[in-house]
């Protein structure tokens, strides 16, 4: 998933990056593990504190990792 990606290119651990966002940590580890829908304002909170450029929906989409 996109947001794991992003997430981990920083280094940051769920709980880091749940408390810039301003999510639990729990929150966002079932957000990465594709167990919730995320609500827009979630994943704009996300995007934020990635500083991500793109559409927020992206995060949550899977990452092409280029295997195949």
């Amino acid at each position: 998933m996109e947001l794991t990606r992003q997430r981990e290119a920083f280094g940051w651990t769920k709980r880091e990056l749940g408390a810039r966002a301003d999510l639990h940590p729990a929150r966002v580890g079932v957000i990465e593990n594709g167990r919730v829908i995320p609500y827009p304002v979630e994943l704009e909170r996300l995007a934020r504190a990635l500083g991500f450029k793109g559409e927020p929906a992206a995060l949550i989409e899977e990452a092409d990792d280029g295997a195949a």
